[in-house]
């Protein structure tokens, strides 16, 4: 995490092109102006979007390497769909599927955690004054840091999460790609074949984010 000479974290607005993130951010907003003057309105309105949700991982403190792999992944996702690659490139949907999903399931965690406190967040460093063993006494006046992850089962359960939200999140993918089948481009590409197989590559994609989030590498930042 980006801070300050005081040691406290950087306001937002300059993490916004802190890193290899605000690289990815830079570029983001250079794809915008690209893609408005080289292929319309409507594929610029989609870097917009895709824009945006590259200030998430700054707003929720994000490690930095998901930071610009999650921001990276986005940007690519969203030029190889402007470019239509993945018509020309048919496994290339599957590797979107399964790398962009996970890393979006892993920030949705940790935004999740971090903003509302609904779940521990993952990527927490023990308290420092907690023993690297349990006692065999348990202490009845010892308080448990509610903000970490300890313990195997807590790991496994942390992982568990961020699946749950991989595959939410692309199971309303997958809804989004009907209704705009249905209702506004019949050219967009729904069989349920695609639609399982979607769905499988996004939970792949996610357990191997969850992994990451609670790999001992992760812990405190």
């Amino acid at each position: 995490m980006t801070t300050t000479g005081t040691g406290l974290p950087a306001p937002v607005p300059r993490l916004l092109l802190a890193g290899p993130g605000g690289v990815v951010r830079a570029a983001g907003a250079v794809s915008v102006l690209i893609a408005l003057v080289a292929r319309g309105p409507v594929d610029a309105v989609l870097l917009v979007l895709v824009l945006g949700g590259l200030v998430v991982p700054v707003v929720v403190r994000a490690p930095a390497v998901l930071d610009a792999a999650y921001g990276a992944s986005l940007l690519v996702a969203a030029w190889c769909a402007v470019l239509e690659l993945y018509q020309a490139v048919t496994w290339l949907d599957v590797v979107a599927h399964v790398g962009v999903t996970g890393l979006v399931a892993a920030v949705a965690h940790l935004a999740l955690a971090r903003t509302t406190g609904a779940v521990p967040d993952p990527t927490a460093a023990p308290h420092p004054t907690a023993a690297p063993h349990p006692p065999a006494v348990p202490d009845p006046t010892a308080v448990p840091d509610p903000t970490a992850v300890h313990g195997r089962a807590a790991r496994a359960g942390a992982v568990v999460v961020t699946v749950a939200l991989g595959l939410a999140l692309s199971a309303l993918w997958e809804v989004g790609e009907y209704v705009g089948h249905t209702y506004v481009d019949d050219a967009i590409f729904v069989t349920y074949a695609d639609t399982v197989g979607d769905l499988v590559a996004g939970g792949v994609g996610s357990v191997a984010a969850g992994l990451w989030l609670v790999s001992p590498g992760r812990r405190g930042t």
